[in-house]
């Protein structure tokens, strides 16, 4: 069986990989709300997203409502594995999940004899803290997957080896005053500097996802997909970007780093 990832729109996906099902960070039904908030913002799925039949585990790199969205936790069956960063934990079982790891960077979880998922510093959420980024680990063949919603690759980041395949943002979303929400322009590059993946797929814009509420008003896109081929081009680096639509199944047809290096 082939090693596929579906882009489910905004931050959700959906992996498949040695057989596993990981869904990650995934809103598929509800709107997006924080907290109860709707007037500040609300992100409106046209239809929702059907859950899958199996699912092996929970990934969640956050706790926000955007990351572990609280009407799909409570659509999901609460005895799905789950590992998530500390945010995210807590907000797993709060919902009632009954088996939740936690991961704190550095660390790491195996899922069978399949997969490897290890934790490392993921985007800011306050003065002192931060989330989860993740790399997820295909053992029988080295296939290796990066994953970090915000555009915030670790200063220290040293991965090695390099990664296969890296989902990071390619927009930066601005707000005035505050600076960057979503640092999709400048991330993106150095995340493809640091990791040298083959192929880097965009995450975090709305494809088919609509925005209302204050917050929508002020927000500022910057940056793409085209302004990080750019850059990339201009890097000398030879990591090649798909963009998939919302729904859309790319299937990881490459030869991992680990079986050439």
């Amino acid at each position: 069986m082939a090693d596929t990832i579906t882009w489910l729109d905004v931050n959700s996906w959906q992996f498949n990989l040695a057989g596993r099902c990981i869904l990650v960070d995934p809103w598929l039904v509800g709107d997006l709300v924080f907290g109860n908030a709707s007037w500040l913002i609300r992100g409106v799925r046209p239809q929702s997203i059907a859950i899958p039949p199996q699912i092996d585990l929970l990934l969640l790199s956050q706790g926000l409502a955007d990351h572990a969205h609280p009407e799909t936790l409570d659509a999901l069956d609460k005895s799905i594995p789950v590992v998530a960063s500390v945010a995210g934990a807590k907000v797993a079982t709060t919902k009632g999940f009954t088996q939740v790891t936690q991961l704190m960077p550095g660390q790491s979880h195996r899922l069978g004899d399949d997969l490897l998922i290890e934790a490392l510093p993921g985007a800011p959420v306050g003065p002192l803290a931060k989330e989860n980024a993740y790399i997820v680990t295909v053992l029988s063949t080295g296939l290796r997957l990066y994953y970090e919603p915000h555009g915030y690759p670790d200063g220290d980041l040293d991965i090695r080896p390099p990664v296969d395949v890296a989902i990071t943002p390619c927009v930066s979303l601005v707000l005035p005053v505050l600076g960057p929400v979503i640092r999709g322009g400048e991330g993106a590059l150095e995340l493809a500097q640091k990791s040298k993946p083959q192929w880097l797929l965009p995450t975090a814009d709305g494809g088919d996802v609509t925005y209302e509420g204050l917050i929508a008003k002020f927000l500022t896109a910057t940056g793409g997909v085209e302004a990080v081929r750019s850059q990339l081009a201009q890097a000398h680096l030879p990591t090649q970007i798909k963009s998939l639509r919302p729904m859309e199944t790319l299937t990881l047809d490459l030869h991992p780093h680990a079986t050439t290096v």
